[in-house]
């Protein structure tokens, strides 16, 4: 029921380009954040189930908050750290289709579904004019991942010995600081890399007023999902080894925060957080895998099967991005065929 009551939503109020982006928004807002939860605060949300609830949401909403505004402050109005001024995505649609505001909507079907899709790619597609947009993204995502999955097996085996003193015995209350700075690291480099996914349906240079009204919708929705402990989505974080572990949490944040901080720094084109993430988790499962004695591993063929779930997951949600990109603008289609050479 409230999945149609928010098509009928988008349906009314996509002719009215002023109500439609902010409506396409606040879905945007709750469904790209919970859908990219497992990877930003999934693990912290894991390792801190006897905590209240509210705590958690007050520490992540007010580095939000604080990320948010920098942005605002320094970018002229532009909330996305520059991540929507790639071509393709630098003006701000004057017009929205129904399938646009849509897109938010099949992302929460399929984060209920617990499918970790590429919310770039699906809420950033529709929206760009130029093929050499999606492509860049597609390259970056890629290299992403490559470099997540080879990243985390290096530490996993080579530093295995180090990984598994770290995690004997009961953790040391510095342990819980490390891992609530290295978390709150983390979110604040995913927003500057995904806040884009979001703020596309909005003009490129929020006035004050805009910009407190997507706090406040931010913050909402946030809480929303600290209330609910991460949704159906939050399942793949818990079938993982040994995340539930301060220490490990820790370890998974601190080197999944500097990827992201590494790849923002090397160009303004969006990339798919979400792959990088699924690398590096791959990445992990499969050096634990290799360092852990036989008679305590998992069955080779479920770790495959873990592995490669991510994995389809992954393409399907990007299917479903250039479905809804080419049939919202055929332009685009044409574009895309004449780059892959097809």
């Amino acid at each position: 029921m409230i999945v149609m009551l928010c098509f009928v939503t988008a349906a009314f109020a996509t002719p009215y380009p002023q109500v439609a982006m902010w409506v396409g928004f606040l879905f945007a807002a709750y469904s790209a954040t919970a859908n990219d939860s497992i990877q930003t605060i999934g693990t912290f949300l894991v390792s801190n189930l006897q905590r209240k609830w509210y705590v958690l949401w007050a520490y992540i909403a007010a580095i939000f908050v604080v990320t948010a505004v920098y942005s605002w402050w320094a970018y002229g109005g532009d909330v996305s750290y520059q991540r929507l001024q790639t071509p393709g995505l630098d003006e701000a649609p004057h017009q929205f289709e129904f399938l646009q505001i849509a897109a938010p909507i099949f992302l929460l079907i399929l984060t209920r579904m617990r499918m970790p899709v590429s919310t770039t790619f699906l809420l950033l597609s529709i929206f760009s004019t130029k093929a050499s947009g999606i492509l860049g993204m597609l390259e970056k995502s890629a290299f992403g991942y490559l470099i997540a999955f080879g990243t985390s097996i290096l530490i996993y085996t080579l530093l295995s010995g180090l990984l598994k003193r770290m995690l004997r015995g009961e953790a040391h209350p510095a342990w819980v600081v490390a891992q609530w700075l290295s978390s709150g690291a983390l979110w604040a480099v995913w927003i500057m890399q995904d806040a884009a996914n979001i703020a596309v349906f909005l003009p490129r240079s929020l006035e004050f007023w805009q910009l407190l009204l997507f706090l406040v919708v931010f913050v909402a929705g946030i809480g929303l999902l600290f209330f609910m402990k991460g949704d159906r989505i939050q399942e793949i974080v818990n079938e993982k080894t040994a995340v539930t572990d301060v220490r490990s949490a820790t370890v998974i944040d601190f080197v999944y925060a500097v990827i992201l901080f590494v790849f923002k720094n090397m160009s303004n084109v969006p990339m798919s957080t979400t792959w990088v993430f699924i690398g590096l988790l791959a990445g992990r499962e499969i050096g634990m895998h290799v360092m852990t004695p036989s008679t305590h591993r998992k069955p080779l063929s479920k770790l495959l099967q873990m592995v490669g779930k991510d994995i389809m997951l992954a393409l399907i949600g990007l299917v479903v991005s250039i479905i809804l990109a080419v049939s919202i603008n055929p332009n685009l289609k044409r574009e895309l065929i004449q780059a892959l050479g097809l």
